[in-house]
């Protein structure tokens, strides 16, 4: 009894230790150069990181089939809107995987005042850090560093307090 009780601790103890670990990782600071990359956006234009450098912006990666993308974008919408008198972009970047007829309703429907891209080839996704967890975004700031990645949906809050203090700062 005393053998299978060391052997659940242990278990704990090392689910503790990748949920920990995997938290850490839900937020973490990188100061690294953003990947160069090229965005063709839903109306057929592109952008890039490059036409993004001055501006502080955020890339979030996302699906229509991923609940948790879903149930954050009004709070993305709310960000952007917050924000994007003073600079702020978003840039929301649909899976390879998801069906661009399924990415433009879900844009038009909801009338999302940010720019839509989608990865058709999975290319972006693979730039910037090989994306496969959605929702994943990316904070960067006028100098074109990623401040923060979030694994799931950020804290709001804190993430709308720094988005305010990166455009604070010249």
């Amino acid at each position: 009894m005393a053998h299978r009780s060391l052997a659940n601790a242990s278990r704990r103890s090392l689910l503790s230790t990748v949920l920990g670990t995997a938290f850490l990782a839900g937020a973490c600071s990188s100061g690294k150069s953003a990947p160069e990359t090229r965005f063709v956006l839903l109306d057929g234009s592109q952008t890039s990181t490059q036409a993004l450098r001055g501006k502080v912006f955020l890339i979030n990666f996302w699906a229509t089939s991923c609940i948790s993308c879903v149930a954050e974008m009004p709070k993305l919408v709310e960000t952007h809107q917050r924000f994007h008198a003073r600079g702020f972009e978003t840039l929301a970047v649909a899976m390879s995987y998801d069906p661009p007829a399924y990415v433009v309703n879900f844009s038009q429907s909801r009338q999302l005042p940010f720019m839509v891209a989608i990865d058709n080839t999975g290319a972006v996704a693979k730039a910037w850090g090989d994306v496969r967890v959605t929702p994943t975004t990316y904070l960067v700031n006028k100098r074109g560093e990623i401040i923060k990645q979030y694994i799931g949906e950020p804290d709001f809050a804190d993430l709308n307090r720094l988005i305010d203090q990166l455009l604070a700062a010249t």
